[in-house]
């Protein structure tokens, strides 16, 4: 009895892209079925939005995903998506004016382009963290999730698929002193990107200023600062998450304030 060939990548590959292929063919007809949906509450004055029937589906396509092995958070960002694609039909589809044409990707996109997927989150310097949490959960309904470490005078919370990092100034001297010299709001963008070095590297070799190298920490967050852009005023982050889905890692947060602040800790 002889051991089965290994399967051959381009085999592999030709399987993806029918998977790929069978899967778009599955979206187009949900939301054809979603647009009779739509056709229907038009005719019953149904709301547009049911925020019951949309916790049932985050719920219950959680609950599908752990069954079959994938993970429940990026299952949940997949049927985010969707009922959000879902919502902007049944709007745009009493507008007069005609959809605009699309195209493929062209040859022109970048490296950086290629590999960037959303903003995975952002971080806020705030000078009362108590205060930060009780406005954002309180007046903007976000909840409080855990980062990949506790860290005192960090927090970090959700709404959806949205995810704020709080930084105040307990967390470290370094973020006080970003305070004092800043004051508060956004300090950086984090985008989440397929790979951090291969961006890195497409960044470096564009020109754009980057602070700091790769930095992985146990939980498997790689990830990299550029420098303020002077143009814009814009602090980027960019991160790869290559172990466990686990929540943001506060040394890497931390590590931006560090590398920006003016003086080592204990400096006078």
């Amino acid at each position: 009895m002889t051991d089965a060939p290994a399967p051959h990548l381009g085999d592999l590959r030709q399987r993806i892209d029918q998977l790929d292929a069978a899967l778009i063919a599955i979206v187009a007809e949900r939301l054809a079925v979603c647009r009779e949906v739509a056709e229907v509450k038009q005719h019953s004055d149904t709301p547009v939005i049911q925020p019951t029937r949309v916790r049932d589906v985050v719920t219950s396509r959680r609950r599908q995903a752990i069954e079959a092995g994938v993970d429940a958070d990026f299952a949940e960002q997949l049927f985010r998506v969707l009922l959000t694609e879902t919502h902007r039909i049944e709007v745009a589809g009493h507008r007069p004016d005609p959809a605009p044409e699309k195209q493929a990707a062209g040859s022109g996109t970048s490296g950086v382009d290629t590999v960037t997927s959303r903003v995975d989150h952002v971080v806020v310097a705030v000078t009362d963290l108590d205060a930060a949490l009780a406005s954002m959960s309180g007046r903007f309904g976000f909840h409080e999730v855990p980062l990949a470490e506790p860290h005192a005078g960090m927090a970090a919370v959700a709404a959806g698929g949205v995810t704020f990092v709080l930084v105040g100034p307990r967390a470290s001297p370094a973020v006080a002193r970003y305070l004092a010299t800043h004051g508060p709001g956004v300090q950086h963008v984090a985008l989440e990107v397929l790979n951090a070095g291969y961006a890195r590297a497409c960044l470096a070799e564009a020109g754009a200023p980057l602070l700091t190298e790769v930095v992985v920490d146990a939980d498997g967050h790689e990830q990299f600062f550029a420098a303020d852009d002077p143009a814009t005023g814009v602090q980027l982050g960019f991160i790869s998450r290559t172990g466990h889905r686990v929540g943001v890692g506060a040394a890497n947060v931390l590590g931006l304030f560090d590398a920006l602040d003016p003086r080592p800790d204990g400096a006078s």
